[in-house]
């Protein structure tokens, strides 16, 4: 039976890479290839079809306008008439879907500003590789056909504001779609009010206060009355080699006390003499590797890589609207490479309300090599001392993830208020097994039914907040690469569940997640409780031990494969990710999928029927991820001294975490709670059951039973005197509160000395090898210490940007296998339990993988927080 078992986990696994491959096929758009002549030629259409957005056009013309648009046109009567407009979002906008980068989209638009189409040319939102079907968001936009412009079009049923018009958002994708309606309403109104079918909105001119005092540059910084934009060249997909991609300040020159700061009083008049009653000057000093007027420019052009934006109003500037700007008269001014005075010519524009300096520049992918345009953008807004009457009331749109949030707070509540009774519950857990019996385990078992359902309808099916191994991979790309709080909040309940799971395995290991709120977890759980219960339960089995124990391994083999495949391509990892059937399951729904999906997920609950937790145990690559912190938490179960040749737990253990010594393995253990209820229950430990019936033969009163697992003694001991213990534990060797033999490292003779230990400890957590390690193996060292010495010049060539963090990667993964082969070698002991306690034990490889790899782990990314402040990464 176990071989059969074994081929069907076989072939379940070529279904996983089957679907993955037919997946990624029918992605049509997902990380496409775009023409690279797509955001510089001015022939748009001969690289997109742009007849798809604008019906019934047969001609288009070249790209006009800042932003660009073009113009498409129609036949009639022989004659060309305008149609309408077509153009690029990413010409116009930059704003990240969930992904973190834009949705290209081609957008098209008729003569009196209504919608007629649009077209996905690019996205890279793993939700709809292998979750939502593409087709949904392409549903989504056809909303838009017909809508004008300028309507007021939110996401979802508006039931506050009377003039909003709803939208049907996609279920399981509400940031990428907040993210498009933004996308599709800018860009719509940024090319209507260039063509004249919207009125700009006019803003009240500013007043300005009378001049003050010459202030120094840093008074100026201070205040606000001057503005910082760094771009690192890490932003724009560049190695860093210890000097900024552009470091821009900026400010408003009309105000009288900071123009006169800044260009002298001759300066400041002079200026003042050439703009007229509605144009405006702002100021720009930059240095770095890059320029900020961009080395294409030619006389009669536009500066294309600096735009002031004010609302839904965008100014670029041309050649007649920059000035040299020779000096700045400020104390303590920068060193500076350029500089610039670029006059905004609009009477639509108003300083007395807050604008942005945006930067375009062009932004290499790390993983694909492809070129696309992005922003960057820094706010100004004059200090109010500078305006009469201060500063105007400006209502501010929430940003996305906070829509989000405030949507689905009642969510959110309820979600918080059910970790919160499951922690309650689980932290209550001596007490529950205390009430329960192994024939009744109701004090356990309805709160954890009760947890399991919530998790699988609420959780699962109704809120989609089943976490995922890719958001692990998410983390660590994050992390590396660039960290955005915003990509973490957008989604309120994973980003609370994740928050929830850090926490409860530093306490308690993985299992109150895995075994208690993971809803597909629960449901494979519950599938087995209730084909149990209707007469299956002669056919449930587990496979045997030895089985087990080989393949538990799959699930980190699994893990370290896809964080090793994200870091060369994560689109191939999201891909390969499919293993888990989380998407199909909760978030498309089980024949709403293609048929591999369905088969793979069906397969998987199907098992469950006849085994406890198949996937959980063997083939999840999250539990595999969790697993790794676990072996350093808090607490532990209790354990007896009995119990390693008892082995009554380990008959009724569903995870099969114990093993013939007794031993708990809390990287495997889900915390059913049966050995806990067991541990108290003197009609079924078989210690308790023994010292009850010698109690009973004596005459003897049974006493409450302790927190050790025994009778309290009917004389109290003295104090210090050796607690009881059974002729079987007496013969027992094994210390089952361990999962392994106890060891002593060599620097436990620092005792009573806090200051000793804890350098002793540190330098053995930084030092891998030994004494004894170097006399046994000479080669192996020397080899170790000729890698460690590389791996650190392989981060000081980083930190001086001649390496990419992709290669340092590299180099700290090798370096960290080969420490676990030293430290097994040489110091062949881990902890137990918390890092701040004093017990160790014997290290076997996978204890040793798990200590070095988060080790390390904290290590690199202590290191890689404290440097990229400084600009080395």
């Amino acid at each position: 039976m176990s071989s059969n078992l074994n081929s069907l986990f076989l072939r379940c696994l070529c279904w996983v890479l089957f679907l993955c491959w037919t997946g990624g096929a029918l992605a049509t758009s997902y990380e496409a290839q775009l023409p690279a002549e797509l955001n510089s030629s001015p022939r748009l259409c001969d690289f997109v079809p742009c007849g798809e957005v604008m019906p019934g056009a047969v001609e288009f013309s070249e790209r006009k306008g800042r932003p660009p648009y073009v113009e498409a046109y129609s036949r009639v009567a022989g004659k060309r008439q305008l149609m309408g407009y077509v153009f690029l979002s990413t010409d116009i906008v930059d704003i990240p879907a969930y992904s973190g980068k834009p949705v290209v989209t081609l957008i098209g638009m008729d003569a009196e500003g209504r919608f007629t189409g649009s077209k996905i040319l690019k996205h890279s939102e793993p939700i709809l590789l292998l979750g939502i079907p593409e087709s949904e968001l392409v549903k989504f936009t056809r909303q838009y056909v017909g809508r004008f412009v300028g309507d007021k079009l939110e996401i979802g049923k508006s039931g506050q504001d009377d003039e909003a018009i709803g939208l049907d958002a996609i279920t399981g994708a509400t940031v990428t779609v907040i993210a498009q309606n933004q996308v599709m309403l800018r860009c719509g109104a940024e090319v209507a009010k260039q063509v004249g079918i919207m009125k700009p909105v006019l803003l009240p001119a500013a007043k300005f206060t009378a001049a003050e005092a010459p202030r120094s540059w840093q008074e100026l910084m201070d205040e606000g009355s001057i503005q910082f934009l760094g771009i690192k060249p890490e932003d724009v997909g560049k190695e860093g080699r210890g000097q900024a991609y552009l470091d821009m300040w900026f400010g408003y020159l009309n105000q009288p006390a900071v123009g006169k700061s800044l260009l002298g009083e001759e300066g400041y008049a002079s200026l003042m003499s050439r703009l007229k009653p509605d144009e405006h000057a702002i100021f720009i000093i930059a240095r770095g590797s890059d320029s900020f007027k961009g080395s294409g420019f030619v006389r009669g052009g536009i500066y294309d890589r600096v735009q002031v934006r004010q609302g839904m109003e965008t100014h670029t500037f041309r050649d007649l609207d920059y000035l040299n700007l020779y000096s700045v008269a400020a104390s303590g001014v920068p060193d500076y490479r350029e500089s610039a005075i670029f006059i905004i010519r609009s009477g639509n524009f108003s300083a007395a309300y807050p604008w942005q300096l945006v930067l375009l520049a062009n932004k290499v992918d790390p993983e694909s090599g492809a070129r696309q345009f992005t922003s960057f953008h820094r706010e100004y807004w004059l200090p109010a001392k500078y305006l009469e009457g201060g500063r105007p009331l400006v209502e501010r749109t929430d940003p996305t993830w906070l829509k989000v949030w405030k949507g689905r707070l009642p969510e959110i509540i309820g979600f918080i208020a059910l970790l919160a009774f499951a922690a309650l519950v689980y932290g209550q857990r001596d007490r529950l097994v205390r009430r329960s019996t192994r024939k009744d385990k109701r004090w356990v078992s309805l709160p954890k039914y009760f947890i399991w359902t919530a998790s699988i309808v609420f959780v699962g099916f109704h809120a989609m907040a089943q976490p995922s191994v890719t958001q692990v991979l998410t983390w660590f790309h994050a992390m590396l690469y660039q960290w955005k709080w915003e990509l973490f909040l957008s989604d309120p309940l994973i980003f609370v569940f994740w928050w929830f799971i850090i926490l409860s395995i530093f306490f308690w290991g993985r299992g109150l997640f895995c075994g208690w709120l993971c809803p597909f977890g629960s449901l494979t759980e519950m599938l087995y409780k209730l084909a149990g219960r209707l007469g299956l339960k002669r056919f449930q089995f587990k496979l045997p031990q030895v089985w087990h124990d080989r393949l538990k391994w799959l699930k980190y083999g699994i893990f370290y494969g896809l964080l090793g495949i994200s870091f060369f391509s994560m689109g191939l990892a999201e891909m390969l990710a499919e293993v888990e059937p989380f998407k199909t399951t909760f978030l498309v729904g089980l024949f709403n999928r293609a048929w591999p999906y369905t088969l793979f997920a069906g397969s998987l609950l199907g098992i469950s029927l006849f085994i406890e937790r198949p996937f959980c145990k063997y083939l999840c690559p999250l539990g595999a991820a969790l697993a790794l912190p676990s072996t350093f938490r808090w607490f532990g179960l209790k354990r007896k001294q009995e119990c390693g040749p008892c082995a009554a737990c380990a008959v009724g253990c569903g995870s099969l975490a114990i093993d013939a010594a007794g031993r708990i393995d809390q990287r495997e253990c889900l915390l059913c709670l049966d050995c806990m209820v067991m541990y108290y229950d003197d009609h079924a430990c078989p210690p308790l059951v023994q010292e009850r019936k010698q109690r009973g033969k004596a005459g003897q009163s049974l006493t409450p039973i302790g927190s050790d697992g025994y009778y309290i003694p009917i004389k109290p001991l003295p104090a210090g005197a050796p607690a009881h213990k059974s002729a079987v534990a007496a013969r027992s060797k094994a210390d089952p509160t361990m999962l392994t033999d106890p060891a002593l490292p060599p620097y436990a003779d620092h005792e009573g000395d806090l200051i000793g230990l804890i350098a002793a400890e540190t330098w053995d957590h930084l030092w891998p090898w030994s004494h004894h390690g170097f006399q046994r193996q000479r080669a192996v060292q020397g080899l170790g210490l000729a890698l460690a010495v590389t791996v650190t010049v392989m981060w000081i060539l980083a930190a001086m940007g001649q390496l990419s963090e992709g290669v340092v990667l590299g180099w700290w993964f090798g370096w960290s296998l080969f420490e676990v082969v030293v430290r097994l070698g040489s110091k062949p002991y881990v902890k137990e339990g918390p890092w701040l306690g004093r017990r160790y034990r014997k290290a076997d490889t996978m204890d040793m993988v798990c200590y070095v790899g988060f080790k390390n782990l904290l290590i690199g990314a202590a290191l890689f927080i404290l440097l990229k402040p400084l600009g080395l990464f």
